[in-house]
């Protein structure tokens, strides 16, 4: 098969490699264009070492850019990590159509935070589809689909670095597989299931003091390492990316008011919540990098009784 790879970053990156080491035939890349001052992307610049053409449109609805594509007389289009849209019929040009990764289990999850979300809305389990695109959000038919389990100290990062990515290569793979071996299905999604929580910015990542300590250890593992979740010192955004926390056997008797330093160590600082305390152990502040929360504590002075908000 002819196929196109066409994504972004370190994932598409690894997708090309993996189809190439096994010794697809790779005709061409589509990589998102570069804005002014940025660097070449991995993918990017992992085609132009394999001798590959790339093709950057800045738009899909230019007719240019289906000529082009038309040209290359594809049979698959591979897309891994695409973020402009692709029109159903530019999707349509290859001989077998196109398929995509996505990192969350179909329609659950539809949209661009889908691994954010399941962590913090205290999903056990999440996973990827890869799925065949068409005109809608995330809606195309399911050709292959990976599950994992979400534990009680997962991140963003542990989730889709650990396990998402390498799985989504993996099942990258096997999905070419069944296309060429004429044996791809196309398991249509029950629409009524579906879910959508939009982009998880920071905006939704500011921590209330004032939720129960699941909640909070929840939205910190979730946007860990981005949208990363915040709070207020001194009137600046205080990032939290490591805490412990420290459930209180009596909501009663854990003293301390919300957001409230109640003690601060070499290693961090605690933090009192509705029903207990956080240790938080690795912060950024709005002015440096990401430090150890002791340190932190230390350069800033930070005192008990110190209210965070």
């Amino acid at each position: 098969m002819r196929i196109v790879v066409h994504g972004q970053q370190a994932f598409g990156k690894a997708v090309l490699e993996a189809l190439l080491k096994r010794g697809e035939n790779v005709i061409a890349v589509y990589v998102a264009p570069e804005k002014p001052g940025q660097k070449a992307d991995p993918l990017k610049e992992a085609a132009l070492a394999a001798n590959l053409p790339v093709y950057q449109p800045a738009s899909y609805k230019d007719p240019k850019a289906w000529e082009e594509f038309k040209a290359l007389k594809p049979d698959l289009q591979v897309m891994a990590f695409v973020t402009l849209f692709v029109p159903e019929d530019f999707l349509n040009i290859p001989t077998h159509g196109s398929i995509q990764y996505h990192p969350s289990l179909l329609p659950a999850y539809r949209g661009a935070s889908a691994i954010n979300w399941p962590i913090i809305k205290g999903e056990k389990e999440t996973g990827l589809s890869i799925f065949w695109p068409d005109n809608g959000l995330d809606t195309g038919d399911i050709l292959v689909q990976k599950k994992t389990p979400i534990s009680g100290t997962d991140t963003l990062g542990s989730v889709y670095f650990d396990r998402l990515f390498p799985m989504g290569v993996e099942a990258m793979l096997e999905a070419v597989d069944l296309v060429k071996a004429g044996k791809a299905p196309r398991i249509k999604q029950d629409h009524e299931q579906a879910t959508y929580e939009g982009k998880c910015g920071p905006e939704n990542a500011k921590i209330d003091w004032g939720k129960p300590w699941e909640q909070i250890d929840r939205l910190i593992r979730g946007c860990n390492p981005a949208p990363g979740a915040w709070t207020l010192f001194d009137g600046k955004k205080l990032q939290v990316f490591d805490a412990q926390p420290l459930p209180a056997r009596d909501p009663k008797g854990i003293g301390g008011k919300l957001g409230e330093i109640v003690a601060v160590d070499s290693d961090g600082f605690t933090v009192v919540c509705a029903d207990g305390r956080f240790k938080i152990t690795r912060v950024k502040p709005a002015d440096g990098g990401k430090v150890g929360a002791g340190e932190f504590a230390k350069a800033a002075n930070l005192a008990i009784g110190t209210r965070l908000s």
